[in-house]
């Protein structure tokens, strides 16, 4: 990647949940995003993965600010987006945007798709008149659909259909980094490829950034230039796509890739099932928060009470585990 300032700098992002009302006063906040950093460069993509609940789409909608942060700071293009009025958001904005899981949900049943592509347009004054259709037309074509289909309603599409349309309605504004909240999650596999290749072309064509949140290792490994691994809120293993997935250092990203299904059927593979349920974000264990479930050999009192900070384990490999090496 380029020796540029990153396009994306994330440090001790925060976002803790209280509860309201009388009787939930006392209860301690959920600690879903626990101080998380990273950096994402233009025209990198950055892979945020692990269990459901651990804090991944948290992490996407607090960084673009859909939801407020606790604490923490974010910069975009090298603005602090934390410290954004409201008419700054809204320009900032159109450079950041966000493409949903659902794509079913995500998209208004009741306007056409090309009148959904052509809000953002019309929002940030990039067009007018007859130039929205034909921009409209153009990133239609550019997801790899008829640019006919501007005149349809979503229900008239299959739901890899849906999210190139979600695709392209992001495209709309221009962005230089988009989110991507498990977009292939809901998708058929032979489908899920297409739309994995439709965003690496697009990267390529585009120079985009993306967070690509997600649970899929195989998916990952297909997309990604870095991987980031979250467990109960913080980031416990952050490094090169081929490192993380081929050499893993921390107990936790051993086990998720030992339960990726693997495609020859000779070839055994030792599942490393862990023990019981991840403990609650309200509550977590102190020390390492992975030790109650943990299955390493060098498991002792210090991952019991101090909890790892994350360390450079080259090459740029950064893991939080006592015993990593």
């Amino acid at each position: 990647m380029s020796a540029e300032r990153p396009l994306v700098e994330v440090e001790g992002l925060v976002k803790h949940y209280h509860a309201h009302g009388f009787l939930q006063a006392r209860r301690p906040p959920v600690r879903a995003v626990d101080g998380v950093s990273f950096t994402i460069a233009r025209g990198e993509t950055l892979a945020l993965v692990g269990e459901s609940g651990c804090g991944k789409t948290t992490v996407g909608r607090t960084l673009l600010r859909l939801q407020e942060p606790t604490a923490g700071r974010v910069a975009f293009e090298g603005t602090d987006i934390f410290s954004l009025g409201a008419r700054e958001l809204r320009a900032m904005r159109r450079r950041a945007q966000i493409v949903f899981q659902d794509p079913y949900s995500s998209l208004d049943p009741r306007m056409t798709v090309g009148d959904s592509i052509a809000e953002g347009i019309e929002i940030h004054a990039l067009a007018k008149g007859a130039e929205v259709r034909r921009r409209v037309e153009a990133l239609l074509t550019e997801v790899g659909l008829d640019p006919s289909y501007a005149d349809r309603y979503p229900h008239e599409f299959s739901g890899g259909q849906r999210q190139r349309i979600g695709i392209a309605r992001a495209l709309a504004v221009e962005p230089s980094f988009i989110v991507c909240d498990e977009p292939v999650s809901a998708l058929d596999v032979s489908v899920q490829a297409q739309v994995l290749n439709l965003l690496g072309d697009l990267q390529k064509a585009r120079g985009l950034g993306y967070l690509f949140i997600a649970h899929d290792l195989a998916v990952v490994r297909q997309l990604a230039h870095r991987v980031a691994v979250m467990y109960l809120g913080r980031i416990v293993e952050i490094g090169p796509t081929e490192e993380v997935l081929g050499r893993p250092r921390h107990p936790y990203t051993q086990a998720l890739l030992s339960a990726v299904p693997e495609p020859d059927p000779v070839t055994k593979r030792e599942r490393l099932v862990l023990a019981g349920e991840p403990p609650s974000p309200s509550a977590p264990p102190p020390g390492c928060t992975f030790h109650p479930r943990c299955f390493h050999p060098g498991l002792d009192g210090r991952c019991r009470a101090e909890r790892p900070e994350l360390r450079d384990l080259g090459p740029g490999q950064v893991v939080a585990c006592h015993h990593a090496e």
